[in-house]
């Protein structure tokens, strides 16, 4: 089951991503903007790799276009996420990911998921060896 997005594996809760954003690192792959935390695995039953996605209201008015590109991201995400997944628990390690699409055009999947792939090998050079 490698290619699911289970409710366990999105990041919601807000104390979460309140440290995500105050302790984490940052990372950014035009025209993605990527906010991460990495830390030892603490509790079994969560997942490795927890991820949320965001769509700026400023940028895009229309809620409509807004939930298309985190759809987008969502699914370019679950279907590459498997290698790092893997990496994360082989490590014993848990990686918090929130990503922001920043550009003011419309993508399209290709270049969501061109991106995304960028992201998480960039993710994946940031584990330690």
């Amino acid at each position: 089951m490698p290619h699911t997005l289970p409710k366990k594996a999105r990041l919601k809760k807000q104390k979460a991503i309140e440290a995500l954003f105050a302790r984490g690192r940052r990372l950014v792959v035009p025209p993605l903007r990527v906010q991460y935390l990495l830390q030892r695995k603490e509790d079994a039953a969560a997942a490795h790799v927890q991820v949320a996605v965001s769509v700026p209201k400023k940028v895009f008015k229309k809620a409509v276009h807004r939930n298309r590109i985190k759809r987008l991201m969502r699914e370019a995400w679950r279907l590459q996420k498997g290698p790092l997944e893997q990496s994360l628990q082989q490590k014993e390690l848990h990686l918090q990911v929130f990503i922001i699409y920043t550009s003011p055009e419309l993508p399209t999947f290709d270049g969501v998921y061109e991106k995304m792939t960028a992201v998480l090998q960039k993710l994946q050079t940031t584990l330690p060896a």
